[in-house]
């Protein structure tokens, strides 16, 4: 039930879009959402200003709480209704960036994958989803420490702790300057849902599932309440399982942006209203955020102006605990994500250096259609000269083979690839480094979509081509 706020992160940013003298005027009454202290002082943009890096960026965040806006526990109908057990806790299990850069009318926003493994605020290495509380932790016991008594207020000031060490975690990931916030809890999702009329999705083939309560035919369809969250929590039986579960909840998000801005949600003032009510009930928002102006800037934005796609991905089994072999994470590249953020503002990529002197053979030793020519195109994209590609005899691990001459070299495209095991093998021809893919390789090019430099949502991510508000987008 973590992920049941998931979808409900994006919809503050989408309500604002409205760009109506209607919708103008009623947003007023979202100024006195709660407000939280996460962005630092002088570093928000001034009212009317783009930031200096050519974009708009807000981070949506969804936190896993079972609480209204008054911080009281959801009564155990709403659970029920929900499907939803009563215990939360302090994890963030949605974590989107929205990029709206200057001068376009499309917004970019990616999802950062709750399980990537980085480097949190404070050097602890861990879950990107548990900097939340490991922030609110933190500051709870330097209260304590220094006498503090008022449940109240460490509470309060352990959340807003919370939401900076999260901020400061993405931006650490992506090297995005993390502009606005806003958090949301899974309550926002039910009311939501059901406050637009519900939301069309499309399904590839019907699915049911006991766990998340899924029960839905093939084909578009339109769904509200408990069966929109069913939809998106759905984990067992969807292909790609975690990432397959995004991508739902990506499709799910653009649709939502569609019917939020369409002439049936904008001409309705009860639609309307009852949206903004959904929303209030849970957001909480950082204190420089001024709405009115948000929403002058973003005037002439559509539901199919909104794209989502996903930050690239090393290896999504990650086996990271020397002590617990069975833990697994998500392994990302921070300059990978960095360059992937960067180029959803049109800032090109650094170009590899040329890697002369040998070349790079690719084999499919995995079975999956087209891994080695993908793969070589990331070879190529980064600077290395691509040989031939073909099949090899299946085996189940990927492997990295080079002469003594070329070991150096050699490591530096394991590494691309997602830290491939390799060989010094005297059996290579010079000036070749032979790289065989496996089964179970997750690396840069193991899924179409991806960009040719292991920069795109490809790379080991869902491997699919971005979702917007106005396509078909019917998903497993």
């Amino acid at each position: 039930m973590r992920i049941a706020g998931k979808i409900v992160v994006s919809v503050l940013a989408l309500v604002v879009f409205t760009g109506t003298a209607y919708g103008y005027s009623t947003l007023s009454s979202l100024d006195d959402v709660k407000r939280s202290s996460v962005i630092d002082a002088g570093d928000e943009p001034a009212p009317g200003e783009q930031p200096a890096d050519g974009s708009l960026d807000i981070l949506l965040v969804g936190r896993d709480s079972r609480t209204d806006d008054q911080g009281n526990p959801l009564s155990p109908d709403v659970l029920r209704e929900l499907r939803a057990g009563a215990n939360g806790d302090d994890l963030t299990d949605t974590l989107i960036v929205l990029r709206i850069p200057n001068g376009t009318q499309t917004v970019k926003a990616f999802s950062i994958p709750r399980d990537s493994y980085v480097t949190l605020p404070g050097g602890d290495k861990g879950k990107i989803n548990a900097a939340y509380g490991h922030g609110k932790a933190l500051e709870v016991s330097k209260l304590h420490a220094a006498g503090e008594t008022d449940k109240t207020k460490i509470e309060q000031e352990s959340l807003t702790a919370a939401r900076r060490a999260t901020r400061q975690a993405v931006e650490d990931l992506t090297g995005v300057k993390i502009d606005h916030f806003a958090e949301v809890n899974l309550l926002s999702f039910y009311d939501i849902s059901n406050a637009v009329g519900g939301v069309e999705v499309c399904l590839n083939n019907a699915t049911s599932d006991r766990n998340s309560g899924a029960n839905f035919p093939a084909g578009p369809q339109k769904i509200s309440g408990a069966d929109a969250l069913a939809f998106v929590r759905q984990r067992d039986g969807v292909k790609g399982t975690d990432f397959g579960r995004m991508r739902r909840q990506q499709v799910f998000l653009a649709s939502l942006a569609h019917q939020v801005l369409s002439a049936g949600t904008l001409a309705n003032p009860g639609r309307l209203g009852a949206l903004i009510d959904a929303v209030k009930k849970s957001v909480v928002l950082d204190d420089s955020w001024n709405l009115l102006d948000f929403i002058g800037q973003l005037r002439g934005i559509s539901g199919g102006g909104i794209q989502f796609t996903t930050i690239p991905v090393v290896n999504p089994d990650y086996r990271y605990s020397k002590t617990n072999p069975r833990a697994t994470a998500v392994q990302v590249d921070p300059a990978q994500v960095k360059a992937f953020a960067a180029s959803l503002i049109g800032a090109p990529p650094a170009s590899p250096a040329k890697q002369a002197g040998f070349v790079v053979d690719v084999s499919n030793a995995g079975g999956t259609s087209g891994l080695a020519q993908r793969v070589s195109d990331v070879v190529k994209g980064n600077g290395f000269t691509p040989g031939t590609t073909g099949n090899a005899t299946a085996r189940r691990t990927s492997l990295v083979r080079y002469g003594a001459a070329l070991a150096t070299q050699g490591q530096a495209v394991a590494k691309l690839l997602g830290g491939l095991a390799t060989a010094e093998s005297p059996d290579v021809p010079a000036g070749h480094i032979e790289v065989t893919l496996g089964q179970v390789y997750s690396g840069p090019g193991a899924s179409p979509g991806g960009n040719p430099t292991g920069g795109g949502a490809g790379a080991g991510g869902s491997g699919d081509t971005p979702i917007t508000g106005a396509g078909n987008n019917c998903v497993d």
